[in-house]
């Protein structure tokens, strides 16, 4: 009887492992494609096929069941040095991520279920595989942006643009600086790209976060060949070029507003996160999707908020989620604008991790100072998101549909608790617009789309400006820190017949798969 019972669940078990359809799975993603696209950290994703829903995809992947090898040979003829990451994200979809260290060619990504290859793989590259810290610019801009696949201008691109006929530094240069050289309340950057080389002056006493602007500057400039061009960018939250300035001022901001003409860049925050993925920042786009630790349909039925006390209504937030303590969690982890009020909206609570707000099912984006810069990664979380009507917005906020990818709220919060119950009541519909929120994510605010975003700003504004591109004496190189020795100019052939000459002496396909 004990064997027959053991022999029931070992068939269980197996009709269990033959759900997920290998050949279907879905592999799609820029880093199947790492001699052509360059970034400080590939990836792609990957999509059981053959699971009935996630609950069902989940209980059939246990953490290992997913396996990426990468191979590859160096110019010194040893293996090529990758960091893989997988992210499982309990329903059938993976992101994979990988650092290549050395330049490499003829890279093999293998990806294995259960030690059979899924869909295509393995995925061949013929080319170089250059590191993200080479300096190997080729291509010029717009060539660059068709190998890498990243489709039409941008409309907020577009937009912004189109409120200027053409820009003239002759004709602005002097007046930018005179109406914004504010040292103690804005902090500007006079940028010159010349010759594909970064030089800038930045004026104001704060003005360190031009490290973020002369990062993705210097990440470009190794990858491409930027069009010579003249800029300021504004360093600090609030955009500047108010409409009830005398001129407009095209001045590029990481947040924009409906009463002011700054062209937007993505935050610096998601820009950070894009150049630093899998480096020194841990919360991103893709680490969210993969330290959730359940399913929507598990998660607790309430909104959760942490944050600090930089737009008043959050102090209402406070106020509406004691009252209705059973549908909000909401606490300041920090008072500084109302320090007087403290006693009453108190006490402030210690910070959790970013990770855990997925534990609930609701997530709320209230504009700060200016507008809610976590708003990418709530999205990514795959819990439902609440957002406030705001002047101000980020880069991607008009491609968002409003009851498709969040469900809009009022600037007071006067319909959120009303908001919160259609979501209780109507979950399947709450859990779609969350799904479609994170689909959003991955499909316009990875690394990649974050890249392609600024080439197309770049390359538009370059377009409309009509003024000669001179570096002036009082600026400072823009150097490159991270470069390093990089054979551009491989010869791939060469190497192959050196390779195939000391086989036996240079193995580099240590890892042969399991062929279907």
């Amino acid at each position: 009887m004990g064997l027959a019972l053991f022999l029931a669940y070992f068939c269980i078990i197996q009709s269990g492992l033959t759900q997920v359809n290998i050949k279907e799975t879905k592999i799609w993603g820029p880093g199947l494609e790492p001699d052509k696209i360059v970034m400080p950290a590939r990836y792609f994703f990957v999509e059981l096929a053959g699971c009935t829903g996630p609950e069902e995809c989940d209980a059939n992947s246990a953490q290992g069941d997913l396996e990426v090898k990468i191979d590859g040979i160096t110019e010194q003829r040893t293996p090529c040095r990758t960091w893989i990451n997988i992210l499982n994200r309990k329903d059938g979809f993976y992101i994979v991520r990988y650092k290549v260290y050395v330049t490499c060619i003829d890279l093999k990504i293998s990806v294995l279920y259960r030690g059979k290859h899924v869909a295509a793989s393995p995925y061949i590259s013929n080319g170089i595989v250059l590191t993200d810290e080479c300096s190997c610019p080729k291509d010029d801009l717009e060539n660059t942006m068709k190998i890498w696949g990243c489709g039409g201008t941008p409309l907020l691109v577009r937009n912004k643009l189109n409120q200027f006929a053409q820009i003239d530094w002759t004709q602005l240069r002097t007046k930018v600086i005179k109406t914004f050289d504010k040292p103690h309340s804005v902090s500007i950057c006079h940028y010159i790209i010349k010759d594909n080389t970064a030089y800038r002056k930045c004026y104001g006493k704060y003005v360190g976060f031009n490290m973020f602007m002369d990062s993705i500057l210097l990440s470009l400039t190794r990858k491409t060949k930027l069009p010579d061009l003249e800029m300021f960018v504004n360093l600090g939250d609030w955009p500047l070029a108010a409409h009830n300035l005398p001129e407009k001022y095209p001045i590029m901001s990481w947040c924009g507003s409906h009463d002011t003409y700054d062209i937007v860049m993505p935050t610096y925050d998601l820009t950070e996160s894009t150049l630093e993925n899998m480096g020194r920042v841990t919360l991103d786009v893709f680490s969210v999707q993969g330290n959730t630790k359940s399913l929507f349909k598990n998660r607790i039925p309430m909104l959760f908020w942490r944050g600090r006390d930089s737009n008043k209504h959050r102090l209402d937030l406070i106020k509406i989620s004691r009252k209705h303590s059973d549908l909000i969690n909401a606490s300041m982890t920090n008072f500084f604008f109302y320090r007087d009020q403290q006693e009453e909206y108190g006490p402030k609570t210690d910070y959790i991790s970013f990770f855990d707000f997925f534990d609930y099912k609701y997530q709320l984006a209230i504009d700060g100072t200016v507008a809610p810069y976590r708003m990418p990664y709530l999205l990514a979380g795959g819990s439902l998101v609440f957002k406030t009507d705001s002047k101000y917005y980020e880069h991607f906020y008009p491609d968002l549909e409003p009851n498709h990818h969040y469900v809009p709220v009022n600037t007071d919060l006067s319909d959120l608790v009303h908001k919160i119950k259609w979501a209780m009541v109507n979950d399947k519909e709450a859990e779609r617009i969350a799904k479609n929120g994170q689909h959003f994510v991955n499909d316009n605010l990875t690394p990649k789309n974050v890249f392609c975003y600024y080439m197309h700003l770049l390359n538009e504004f370059s377009k409309k400006t009509v003024s000669r591109v001179d570096i002036f004496d009082d600026m400072e190189l823009v150097n490159q820190t991270k470069v390093i020795q990089c054979d551009c100019a491989m010869d791939v052939d060469k190497m192959r017949k050196l390779i195939e000459k000391n086989k036996k002496e240079h193995q580099y396909y240590v890892h042969e798969a399991e062929e279907l």
